[in-house]
C-alpha cells in the first residue's frame, strides 16, 4: 500500500448464493484499503442482500481512477466543490451559567 493515507475507489466482482440461486455483481467503494473496502462489501452485502460472509466469493478487486467510477454515490465524492453541512452545532459555553433564560440557537 503505496499511500496508506490516501482514500482510493475500489471495484469488486463479486459472487455470492442466495436463496434462489447465484448471482454475479460488481460492486463499488471509497476506502484507504484493499481490505477495508472488502470488508465494506461483506457487511453491506450482509445488510442489503443478507448474505452470509460463507456464501460471497470475491473474484476480484481493483483501485479505479475516479473517472472510471459507474456508481453515482461514488461520483458525488469526487467533486472539487463538496460541502459537508454541520447543521445542529451545540456551542459550549465556558463562562456561562447551566441556567440561563433563553434557549441557545443551533442554526448557525
Amino acid at each position: 500500500n503505496e499511500s496508506p493515507t490516501k482514500i482510493k475507489n475500489f471495484g469488486i466482482w463479486v459472487r455470492y448464493d442466495s436463496r434462489s440461486g447465484s448471482h454475479n455483481m460488481y460492486r463499488e467503494y471509497r476506502d484507504v484499503s484493499r481490505t477495508g473496502a472488502v470488508t465494506q462489501c461483506y457487511r453491506d452485502m450482509a445488510a442489503r442482500h443478507r448474505a452470509r460472509a460463507h456464501s460471497i466469493q470475491i473474484m476480484k478487486i481493483e483501485s479505479i481512477k475516479a473517472a472510471d467510477t459507474k456508481r453515482p454515490i461514488i461520483k458525488q465524492m469526487h467533486s472539487n466543490s463538496i460541502k459537508f453541512p454541520l447543521p445542529h452545532r451545540v456551542l459550549k459555553y465556558n463562562k456561562k451559567s447551566l441556567f440561563v433564560a433563553n434557549r441557545p440557537s443551533t442554526m448557525q
